[in-house]
């Protein structure tokens, strides 16, 4: 079993920031690539940025220049440091990872619970 938990969301005003972690644990053998989902009232889930094992990144337009997604990998972990935030990155935001978990070096997709982002005066 692989579970992911994030932490690090909530609510703040406009032009604020706001750091989130999503850490792995379990029978991981490898994590390739990890990424940040989410998805607002109303509307499907999107992708908001990605980063591969070798730390190459990609991110929605709609961030670029505002978000920044990294990773330890000793630690199994994601964050994603949000600034700049807008009422429209309301939503609950997800981590996602593709593990490598032993045994049998099986491939899953692992999510984790989600963790709500507000923004508002």
């Amino acid at each position: 079993q692989v579970h992911m938990v994030e932490s690090g969301g909530g609510l703040v005003q406009p032009g604020g920031s706001l750091r989130l972690s999503c850490a792995a644990s379990g029978s991981i053998f490898v994590i390739n690539d990890m990424g940040w989902y989410r998805q607002a009232p109303g509307k499907e889930r999107e992708l908001v940025a990605s980063i591969t094992r070798g730390g190459s990144t990609n991110s929605v337009d709609s961030v670029k220049g505002r978000f920044t997604i990294s990773r330890d990998s000793a630690k199994n972990t994601v964050y994603l440091q949000m600034n700049s935030l807008k009422p429209e990155d309301t939503g609950v935001y997800y981590c996602n990872a593709e593990v490598v978990a032993t045994p049998g070096f099986r491939r899953l997709e692992v999510w984790g619970q989600g963790t709500q982002v507000t923004v508002s005066s």
